[in-house]
């Protein structure tokens, strides 16, 4: 499922359906770094299973199949 963009007055992105508590933009930003970070630093060879883990972890913490059924679509789009 795609969320289109849209420009908040507060200069964030929020995603059309998102709930009120969702990253802004310089949120998101930090999320990126610090996974580039733990990427770079649990190397190639471990990459896939770091990022099955942190996918895991973060369905169990979202706790809604559907959602994260919903992000996977979302994520396989434009690759």
């Amino acid at each position: 499922m795609h969320h289109p963009k849209t420009l908040t007055d507060d200069s964030t992105v929020a995603l059309t359906g998102a709930p009120a508590n969702a990253l802004t933009v310089p949120g998101l930003e930090q999320v990126y770094d610090r996974l580039a970070t733990a990427i770079d630093t649990v190397g190639p060879d471990k990459t896939g299973l770091f990022l099955v883990k942190l996918a895991l972890l973060n369905a169990h913490a979202l706790a809604d199949p559907a959602v994260f059924q919903a992000h996977i679509e979302a994520a396989q789009k434009d690759l």
